[in-house]
């Protein structure tokens, strides 16, 4: 697989960057650390993807240090059994990766970072979220938030501000190069649903699915962005549906919610199957509207518009769409998310839900899935179709426009 970014690329959102913050403050961003899984295992490294846009670092527990013209990372320190097991960090490769030239331990790096932080009034960092964010269930590594109380412990009337905008604005125009990883990871993950297509009739089970959509990106070189949803029949009406365990039955339909990941930017793709090719009478009704609806949706994607009231005028579009169904009598907001509970797009890149404005009108080089859906599980019915769309200066691309979207 290619290697789409050269140190260049890094220097240069950092320099970007620099250029949004008016006051000259130091900025100071800390990578994600290792979670522990077990024992003395961690989960698998992942990387702060803002650490990483500024960096091109896959490493746990640095620091960047941007003051002024002059920038610089802080190695942590590690213990002999680290260094061990799981290596030693190269500032050789540091270097050539970031563009970073000046690599500095622990002790020496705090001690210049401490120096700086006690002359100025205010410095720049990305606020953390909190311990535990209970919309999502889980908990937030906790990287920022060390650093955080780190730095308020060296001057307690420091000003932080928040530079999450900033990057964000950056994060959601997407560069040439972006677009390149990104449309060899939407095309990836097309050859994974087509492989499935031609698999189908012979496998039994959703873990099957699942094995064969991994084992294509993993043969091209590229990892899942997130572990495959595979849900048929009712699972359909779990949106993140992810135990993959049940057995395929005959005329139900299978939802296939994926994305390759590479060079750290994802697809994100959705089509709903046959699992046999005999689908019910119904189960073609529901897909055909929600075809309808994403179609509509697509098309109203162009600079200038704005994100919430494309949400609104798909809501009324697919509100039609369920009347017709016979699912709803009144189209209100209410009724519809009844069946669609959902927004129908979000900013995709470095993350499957990538950082961006909502409130801020499209513009040319944002990239946003468009996928509505419509899930009935009283009947058992789920159907979601999803592409990955462009704004350009005249409107907009699908950039996963060569998958079909006939059921």
């Amino acid at each position: 697989m290619d290697n789409y970014f050269s140190d260049e690329f890094f220097t240069c959102n950092r320099a970007r960057l620099r250029e949004l913050i008016i006051d000259t403050v130091p900025i100071v961003i800390t990578a994600n650390g290792l979670l522990q899984k077990s024992g003395d295992a961690a989960f698998p490294f992942q990387q702060d993807t803002s650490f990483w846009y500024l960096t091109g670092i896959d490493e746990a527990d640095l620091t960047l240090v941007m003051d002024g013209d002059k920038e610089y990372l802080i190695v942590p320190a590690a213990s002999d059994y680290h260094d061990i097991f799981d290596g030693c960090l190269n500032a050789e490769v540091l270097r050539k990766r970031s563009g970073i030239t000046t690599i500095l331990d622990a002790k020496a790096g705090w001690e210049k970072l401490e120096g700086c932080l006690r002359k100025v009034k205010c410095a720049a960092t990305l606020s953390a979220n909190p311990d535990f964010i209970e919309v999502y269930g889980m908990y937030a590594n906790p990287a920022r938030s060390v650093l955080i109380q780190k730095i308020k412990d060296i001057n307690p009337r420091l000003k932080l501000l928040d530079i999450r905008p900033h990057l964000s604005r950056l994060r959601m125009i997407k560069q040439p190069l972006e677009l390149k990883a990104m449309q060899q990871a939407i095309d990836l993950t097309i050859g994974a649903i087509k492989r499935v297509e031609t698999k189908l009739p012979k496998l039994a089970y959703e873990f099957e699915v699942e094995a064969e959509i991994t084992g294509h990106f993993l043969r091209h070189g590229a990892t899942d962005a997130w572990r495959p949803i595979v849900a048929s029949g009712e699972n359909a009406c779990t949106l993140h549906y992810h135990d993959n365990q049940s057995k395929l039955m005959a005329s139900s339909l299978i939802t296939i919610d994926i994305g390759a990941k590479v060079d750290h930017y994802c697809a994100d793709i959705t089509r709903t199957l046959s699992v046999d090719g005999h689908p019910s009478r119904r189960a073609k009704a529901v897909y055909m509207a929600v075809l309808k609806a994403q179609n509509f949706a697509i098309s109203l994607q162009k600079p200038g518009a704005l994100i919430s009231e494309n949400e609104k005028l798909t809501e009324s579009f697919l509100g039609e769409c369920l009347r017709e169904l016979g699912l709803i009598k009144t189209v209100d907001s209410k009724s519809v998310r009844q069946y669609f509970p959902h927004a129908t797009s979000h900013f995709l890149g470095l993350d499957p839900h990538d950082v961006g404005d909502y409130e801020r009108p499209l513009e040319p080089g944002v990239v946003l899935t468009v996928e509505p859906g419509i899930y009935i599980s009283e009947e058992g019915i789920g159907v979601r179709l999803e592409d990955n769309i462009l704004i350009t200066a005249d409107g907009n691309k699908n950039l996963s426009s060569h998958l079909p979207s006939q059921l």
